[in-house]
């Protein structure tokens, strides 16, 4: 796209909160191209995990660059903190979720802009998700962007779960009054997985645009891999272990949506 033609995307209303955690070049990565692509934000926020004092320098240094507020703390607490003092710290009613490791593609602020209107024309969605590894198992027309996620009385498929999930999204400023804080002191995945189940306990509702994969992409690079570990036997092409997988999955998350305790 010709810059001298390019059409700017101000987002005044929206505050962009990234999660950070020793990934600088990914995080300048993500900045530069939103600049590219002509998206402007009502304030920025970085919500730093404890990263090295030499990052942290770098970030300080980044801060002046993009103009961003940031949110940092001495020690590594773990995902459900870094979330928690990063969303504390947002000041505009909405706020556009994302981690450093992602990259906007060229029609990302014609989409943002579209959910925003979505959001604010209708009181009952809280949540517009932009990225997703699959598509969402229970889906119905929205609008040409986007489809509605739902879940049904008896929809069986226990990936409805992932209504919500730590990926990029759009969100009302005020999500914890309704879904609760993320819990702290555990595993990332168990922190994301709570909420996921909070989601649904408290009847989330939210759009899933359509074409998941291609509105932004997740870089790892070989210098600045994923910091998310994940459990590899969980992910092996074993027909018996993905039996006992989906079996074991089917009854726990179906039985945590009836009993978890709420988050508060």
């Amino acid at each position: 796209m010709n810059k001298l033609f390019m059409k700017a995307f101000n987002f005044p209303e929206i505050s962009l909160l990234i999660t950070h955690y020793n990934r600088p070049d990914s995080l300048e990565n993500l900045l530069g191209k939103l600049k590219e692509i002509g998206c402007n934000f009502g304030e920025i926020v970085v919500s730093d995990d404890g990263s090295s004092l030499i990052i942290r320098n770098r970030l300080a240094e980044l801060s002046k660059l993009y103009d961003f507020r940031l949110i940092g703390t001495e020690n590594n607490r773990g995902l459900g903190n870094n979330l928690n003092k990063g969303q504390d710290a947002v000041l505009k009613p909405y706020t556009l979720y994302l981690q450093e490791d992602f990259e906007p593609g060229a029609l990302f602020g014609e989409k943002l802009s579209s959910a925003l209107s979505a959001m604010a024309n209708n009181a009952e969605l809280d949540i517009v998700k932009f990225y997703a590894y699959y598509a969402y198992p229970y889906l119905k027309p929205f609008n040409d962007d986007f489809d509605e996620m739902y879940v049904p009385t008896m929809g069986l498929d226990y990936s409805k779960i992932y209504f919500y999930t730590d990926h990029p999204h759009l969100r009302r400023s005020n999500f914890f009054n309704k879904f609760g804080r993320y819990p702290e002191g555990i595993k990332g995945d168990m922190t994301e997985y709570k909420m996921c189940i909070s989601f649904i306990q408290n009847k989330g509702k939210g759009l899933f645009y359509k074409d998941f994969a291609n509105l932004l992409l997740q870089r790892n690079s070989v210098s600045e891999p994923s910091t998310m570990q994940r459990t590899n036997w969980k992910h092996r092409p074993n027909i018996l272990i993905k039996v006992l997988r989906d079996s074991y999955r089917q009854v726990k998350y179906n039985l945590d949506i009836l009993t978890m305790k709420r988050l508060k």
